[in-house]
């Protein structure tokens, strides 16, 4: 049966040693670390996301735009890559109309769903070749969350293996100073000589 004290290794104690001492400023500072410095990295590491993200997508918003395009080819091969909100994708045909420029075609990404005579919007860069939509607002806040939750959750993974480390030295510390104890003791108990 075990009893537990709380608080034993802050109080005076001839059982206590150096490294319960050790070992409870440890707990203190992975206590602080975990509740305050977790948080302000992963909220620091988002902030950083944030910024990033939206240089990112506002440079996209500037280099690409948008064409209501008509889907005359057939049904290509489906894109690894995904379309803008989670689609997949796939080349084929499309027709479009600009003012001045007359009718144009081009093989382009378009939703999965999409059929010959759907219109949809198709995206190009400055260059006039095909690209995905610019990224969105909320893809930047998940951005910007996951970043957050995996710094925050790389410092908590951090704190606490060094405190593994700490108990497992505080450990063997603490048995080797028990068992010198123990041969100085043991004679006395035990009527041998050591």
């Amino acid at each position: 049966m075990r009893t537990r004290v709380r608080g034993w290794r802050w109080r005076h104690s001839p059982l206590r040693r150096r490294c319960d001492v050790v070992e409870a400023w440890t707990v203190l500072v992975v206590a602080v670390l975990i509740l305050v410095g977790a948080p302000l990295v992963g909220a620091a590491a988002a902030w950083w996301a944030h910024g990033e993200a939206r240089t990112v997508s506002l440079q996209q918003r500037q280099e690409r735009h948008a064409v209501r395009a008509e889907v005359i080819g057939e049904r290509g091969r489906s894109l690894p890559s995904m379309q803008g909100g989670g689609q997949r994708a796939y080349r084929t045909t499309v027709r479009w109309s600009e003012p001045g420029q007359g009718t144009r075609t081009a093989t382009a990404r378009v939703p999965a769903g999409a059929r010959q005579g759907d219109v949809v919007d198709v995206w190009f860069d400055t260059r006039g070749r095909n690209v995905t939509p610019p990224v969105d607002g909320s893809a930047v806040w998940q951005h910007s969350l996951t970043m957050g939750t995996c710094a925050a959750g790389g410092v908590v993974l951090l704190v606490m293996l060094g405190h593994g480390a700490v108990r497992r030295v505080a450990l063997r510390r603490r048995l080797a100073e028990w068992e010198r104890a123990w041969a100085l003791t043991e004679p006395q108990w035990t009527h041998r000589s050591a």
